[in-house]
Formats: C-alpha cells, structure tokens, sequence
C-alpha cells in the first residue's frame, strides 16, 4: 500500500510548504504530484494534509507517515550508500574549490555528512579566490568546482544545485530602502561593496549593470560577508548578496534586501565537475548531499527548471 515515493513526497511538501516546489524538487508536474497524493489517500481512506492551508497542514496521518519517513529515508540513504561500497568505487579522491564567497555556510554541512558517509574519499577544498579554478579543473588538478559562472571547457559537465534571488543590501536608513525595487541608475551614485573577485563574474555587473552600460560612483572590496554586511549597515555601501546569505541579516533587521529590477536578478550555481567521475558512486552520492543540505539549510532557493 505504502511506496518509498509516497514518503519522499510528504517529505518534500513538508519541507518546501508548497505543492509546486515539491513537484519541482522531486521532479514530477504538479497535477501528477497532486494525483499521487489523492490516489494514496483513496487507498488509505483518509486525508493526509489540509487542501489550499498556508503553512501546509498536516493531518494525523499525514504526520504518522512523516514520522516514517523520517526513519526510514535515512536509513535508505544508508543503504544505498553501503550497495555503492559493495559494488565497487568507495575510495577515491575530491578535491574541490568554490568560487562563490558565501557558499561556507551550506557547503561546510555537506562535506561534513559526507566524510562521515564516504570516510575512504580522499577529501580536499581549496579557496577558489586566488587562482582560476575551473581551468585547475579541466586539468586535472581538481575533481569539483561550485559556480555561478560555468564555462564551456572540454570534458568538463555542470550539475546544476539550485537558483537563487541576487538582491541588494542597503542600510535601513538609505534612501533605496524605500524604493520597491533598484534600478541600475539608482547605484550611479553608490560605493558597491564586493567580494575580491572580477566584475565580469559578479551577476550585479554582468546581469544589472553593464546591460544598462551603468558604472558605480566606486567599489570598494571585502572578503567576508559579515565585513559586507557591516559596512551597509554602517551606511558605508551597497552589496549585492545571494537571497539566502542576505536573508540571516535581513529577517533581523541589521538591513534593508531590496530586489535587483522590477523581476529580479536570479541566478544558478552549478558544480562543474569532470564526465569521467559523473558515474562514480561517492560523486553520485556528494550531488545529492548538497541539494538536500541547501534545501534543508537555505532560505529562498529553488530547484532548477530543466528545459523540455
């Protein structure tokens, strides 16, 4: 009566509070997710969460059937780690870079589950920041790139993770923190604070700015986030952060996020990582980790719509 697939989607309704970006996460269409969920409440004779409720609410059951899923999907994680060692292919080597300064705070959670899962891996992370690294890839010398900015190389594939909102932080006090949404002549005059990183790599240069063929009055760089932050709360500047890296300082009203263009500047990050280790299982394994690490941790992502 019960299927692992029914667990996984409650699981993923519970953590996503909405039907869409469950469908999305588990790659499904809404209207087949919405069907799964009506034919097994047909099978069970009762209803799993309330219709249309904002958080979604669960019902009894459905909170019975969470409650299993949070025991058993680990445990099938496990598993299926444990078939891959059997199988072949549990030791290795990832040495990895990033190029995005705020990934810290999701990519630290996974590399730990994943020590832990996949002790014989040989594991390393080097800075991405002072050196190019998708070309430190494509020779061999790294296994893993996380990226906003992928670029084609031979041999060399990119996982997409999530996308995110980029939007801009302002002091609560700035007069940009009551427009509705910035514009690019609206930074003419502003001192842009930035990680140390080119401009042709920075979404507010490449998407907002040089588009509308727009300069900042100056920039001023910093390589850590809470440094940003500090300096816009401190009327010192403008930053333009992740969604996610900004919403910890936002929601406790150190600064104002306000939204790049009337739609939004999104973006994605990927992993680049070479084809040959695609298939290896430990590589198999670190994808998955880390988009479920940044969907359980991060504020304001979504999965990444695949082209039909």
């Amino acid at each position: 009566m019960l299927e692992v697939r029914h667990l996984k989607s409650l699981y993923a309704l519970r953590e996503t509070d909405s039907l869409v970006e469950a469908a999305e996460r588990l790659h499904l269409t809404q209207s087949a997710l919405s069907h799964q969920f009506k034919e097994l409440e047909e099978r069970l004779g009762l209803q799993l969460f309330v219709r249309k409720s904002k958080p979604v609410r669960f019902t009894s059951a459905g909170l019975r059937l969470l409650s299993l899923a949070d025991e058993v999907l680990p445990q099938l994680r496990s598993a299926e780690r444990d078939i891959a060692r059997l199988s072949g292919g549990t030791a290795g080597r990832l040495h990895m870079a990033i190029e995005c300064h705020s990934c810290f705070q999701w990519l630290m959670p996974t590399i730990d589950q994943f020590r832990d899962a996949w002790p014989e891996v040989e594991l390393d992370l080097a800075s991405g920041f002072a050196f190019a690294p998708l070309p430190a890839l494509a020779r061999g010398d790294l296994d893993l790139v996380i990226t906003a900015n992928p670029m084609q190389l031979s041999g060399i594939m990119y996982v997409p993770l999530f996308t995110y909102e980029a939007m801009l932080a302002v002091a609560n006090q700035h007069p940009l923190a009551n427009k509705t949404f910035i514009e690019p002549e609206d930074l003419k005059s502003e001192i842009l604070i930035t990680y140390p990183v080119e401009h042709d790599k920075l979404d507010i240069f490449t998407q907002f700015l040089d588009p509308a063929d727009i300069e900042p009055l100056s920039v001023r760089v910093s390589e850590m986030t809470v440094m940003m932050v500090q300096l816009v709360a401190s009327n010192r500047g403008v930053c333009c952060l992740p969604n996610w890296a900004l919403h910890e300082y936002s929601s406790r009203g150190y600064v104002k996020a306000k939204r790049l263009g009337e739609k939004g500047l999104q973006a994605t990050l990927y992993a680049g990582i070479r084809e040959d280790m695609f298939d290896a299982p430990f590589m198999q394994d670190f994808l998955l980790t880390a988009k479920d690490t940044s969907f359980s941790t991060l504020e304001g992502v979504s999965m990444v719509k695949q082209d039909n």
